[in-house]
């Protein structure tokens, strides 16, 4: 009798749990989102939401932009000073996660009459994009199983190797289905539905992971670079091809532009003027805007990591903001991968001896495409700049060469700015003044603190097997 009644328990508490689980998954659904969501709409949603938040306040200029030294804080200085808290960095995980990714899998997940396999593919590209930020910057993360609440409700964390895999292996596969005779792909504000151009994305973006992986995995790193470079259909080719959302139709504002249209707290970083001027670099005068005071004839920029007094005592009015025409209008794009991106990659990948080719070539390309890029076009001016001594390729130490020329180029694109100087440990940086890290730049995102109490099983075992959940803690890519 006992025994049946035991039987009967652990059937009830079975079926308890699996009631439990489908009604919390019920609770999750939105009950303001479109019944019948279409995959044009989601599509323009996903990336709409995505380059937002690549581009927009807590993840770019309060965080990691400061990070890395493009701007500064002029008032409201804490996270100049490295003083932040699990709560920081939710935006990053909480957008891509249940906003982006959750679009995209719904799309991924539509049967075929629905959504069409370019649809699928396209939407795989741009999932594997923010899968790549949310691993650069917090480490390991929920992958697989992410966005399957019906079958989980704790995801478990992938380590940040086989999230690279994962993705190297989802962007060659989804590169090989686009094919124009399955249909077209409406609602792309990215690329305006064009699938070759999805396909080069795809493979630029193969092209950045291959160079994270290399200093842990160089066969497999030379693999994937040999793939994507034997097809010029695979790459990004020309600055007209760079990855960016456009906000020059209304209602579309660029987050740069919304924020310093109501508020006045961020500054263009002292390194980074003090290194352009060092260089006499003409990107100067189209990354900042000299002091609204008069008096001031030259760009001032703000040290990293001062107190709010000191700061405050610099001035307004004789501190040089982002560039008003560039970083401060709507006329300026969120650069999500760009040209000069990719040579600089190829530099690389010829000086790591995982490409033949000739780096310094491919060096100077990518910072003639950067001058470019921001409408610096004069042959004289791009070669006087590209001829000295200080600019010039050093094939015994590539690794300063392209790693402070590329830190110019990625100006504005802090998450993948932090990534990239992590890996390349250029240009060497110093932690801010009044930085409470004993010297040192943080190295990684934290957790969100709701990770703890959610999912806190499998958010131990990944603190277990990667390190402790602080600012200082080296990634798997990290090497040095």
């Amino acid at each position: 009798m006992y025994k049946n009644i035991f039987k009967l328990f652990v059937v009830l508490i079975t079926l308890s749990f699996t009631a439990c689980k489908k009604n919390l998954a019920e609770i999750n659904r939105n009950p303001n989102a479109v019944e019948d969501p279409q995959p044009d709409y989601l599509l323009t949603a996903a990336e709409k939401i995505a380059a937002d938040m690549y581009w927009g306040a807590d993840n770019n200029f309060n965080s990691s932009l400061l990070i890395i030294q493009h701007w500064a804080k002029i008032q409201y200085t804490e996270p100049d000073r490295y003083i932040f808290s699990n709560s920081s960095f939710t935006s990053l995980w909480n957008t891509g996660y249940a906003q982006v990714i959750t679009n995209l899998n719904t799309i991924i997940q539509f049967p075929d009459e629905k959504a069409n396999a370019n649809y699928k593919a396209v939407a795989t590209i741009l999932r594997s994009w923010i899968f790549q930020l949310l691993t650069d910057a917090y480490g390991a993360i929920p992958y697989k199983e992410s966005g399957k609440i019906k079958q989980t409700l704790t995801p478990v964390y992938d380590s940040q190797k086989d999230v690279y895999f994962g993705l190297l292996d989802e962007l060659k596969s989804a590169a090989a289905i686009l094919n124009p005779a399955a249909g077209g792909v409406s609602g792309d504000v990215l690329y305006g539905g064009s699938l070759a151009s999805w396909k080069k994305f795809a493979g630029a973006l193969r092209l950045r992971i291959a160079l994270r992986i290399a200093d842990r995995e160089p066969e497999k790193a030379k693999q994937v670079i040999s793939e994507v470079t034997a097809d010029p259909s695979l790459l990004i080719s020309s600055n007209a091809e760079t990855a960016q959302q456009r906000y020059d139709k209304p209602p579309l504002q660029n987050p740069v532009a919304a924020w310093f249209s109501t508020r006045d707290d961020y500054r263009v970083g002292k390194t980074i003027i003090d290194k352009l001027y060092a260089l006499n670099d003409p990107r100067l005068d189209v990354f900042a805007d000299k002091p609204s005071d008069r008096s001031v004839t030259n760009y001032v920029g703000v040290p990293s990591g001062l107190t709010n007094s000191d700061a405050n005592n610099l001035g307004f009015a004789k501190t040089s903001k982002p560039d008003s025409v560039f970083f401060r209008s709507d006329i300026n794009p969120a650069v999500i991968l760009s040209y000069a991106e990719v040579l600089f990659a190829k530099a690389e990948a010829v000086a790591r001896g995982l490409l033949s080719g000739n780096a310094a070539d491919l060096y100077k390309q990518a910072i003639t495409a950067s001058l470019q890029q921001y409408q610096i076009i004069d042959e004289n001016i791009i070669n006087n700049y590209l001829n000295q001594p200080a600019v010039a390729y050093n094939a015994a130490n590539y690794k300063k060469s392209i790693g402070e020329q590329k830190w110019i180029a990625l100006y504005g694109q802090g998450l993948e700015a932090f990534a990239e100087w992590r890996r390349l440990d250029y240009p060497q940086l110093t932690a801010g003044a009044s930085g409470v890290l004993d010297g040192k730049i943080p190295v990684r995102f934290i957790y969100p603190g709701t990770e703890q109490s959610l999912n806190g099983d499998n958010y131990k075992a990944a603190v277990a097997a990667q390190g402790t959940d602080n600012l200082l803690t080296k990634l798997w890519f990290d090497v040095n």
